[in-house]
């Protein structure tokens, strides 16, 4: 018995460095959130105190259409983007699970997007989508397209920085699904041939529903990735034009860091965190049900 306490007060011992860590680098900043929530402070005049404002915030939030602005843009961009990845990604996960000559090349090749920093893909993409010396339009030029300002025009900007992001994130999907292809026992698929079931048949009735948890996670973390968009849209188009692609998260940017309005940015910030809490949540009980 003394043992086994020595052994239990060890292992406290041991783990406590990580949990105080843990708590200086998450709790103590979360908590600090949420006090700045019910504050006013301006981080660009330290000299006047924090003031109590109680709900204030909240209700400014509610109140500014910026804020709506930003939201409509988020979740325009999180539905158009993580739907187009998981078909595409399911599309090609299925090919991939083929017999296709130069399969492991393929493969690497469409890891490559996924590889790169965020920011490098973003500004690649700024030059092949500039409006006067960008790759796309020399090639509208030579079929006799005019020029368009892919980035430069609310009615094109959001929908190139949905491109952008297809193409650098449909490999997550192409590797989660792939992998949960490739985990599917075969007894099941064998019985199917036996009893003539068709091709279709054998997909909607087997492989998607043995394939639901591998699609739920893939969907679970795209759907937090593309949430909380930031760096391409920053050094693309910056929210512009006229804010037609700024999301959630620029928008927390430029008042926490351009209007140093800290109070109003961290009640921002909260509800950006219950709502992808909220999110999440659904996702996690879809993965219970099918347990």
């Amino acid at each position: 018995m003394v043992c086994r306490k020595e052994e239990k007060f060890l292992a406290y011992i041991l783990v406590l460095p990580a949990v105080a860590i843990l708590g200086i680098l998450t709790l103590y900043p979360f908590g600090f959130m949420i006090y700045l929530s019910f504050h006013r402070w301006k981080a660009s005049l330290p000299q006047i105190p924090k003031s109590f404002v109680g709900l204030s915030h909240f209700t400014r939030l509610f109140q500014d259409e910026f804020f709506w602005s930003a939201m409509s843009v988020t979740f325009r961009f999180l539905v158009f983007v993580v739907t187009i990845e998981f078909f595409l990604g399911l599309f090609l996960a299925l090919i991939l699970t083929r017999d296709v000559k130069g399969k492991s090349i393929i493969r690497t090749l469409f890891l490559l997007p996924m590889m790169l920093a965020p920011v490098a893909v973003g500004l690649i993409w700024r030059f092949i989508l500039n409006d006067k010396v960008g790759i796309l339009n020399y090639f509208f030029s030579v079929i006799h397209l005019p020029s368009q300002s892919w980035l430069g025009d609310v009615h094109t900007a959001l929908g190139a920085i949905m491109l952008i992001d297809i193409w650098q994130w449909t490999p997550f999907m192409i590797l989660v699904l792939l992998a949960g292809l490739q985990s599917l026992p075969e007894e099941p698929f064998e019985a199917a041939k036996i009893d003539g079931a068709s091709a279709w048949q054998t997909f909607r009735f087997i492989t998607l529903p043995l394939l639901k948890p591998a699609i739920l996670i893939a969907l679970l973390f795209r759907t937090i990735d593309a949430y909380r968009i930031f760096d391409i849209i920053f050094v693309t188009t910056y929210g512009g034009p006229v804010r037609s692609t700024e999301p959630l998260s620029l928008y927390v940017y430029r008042n926490g860091f351009r209007h140093y309005d800290m109070g109003y940015t961290a009640a921002l910030s909260l509800i950006m965190l219950i709502i992808i809490i909220a999110i999440s949540q659904g996702y996690l009980k879809l993965m219970a049900r099918g347990e």
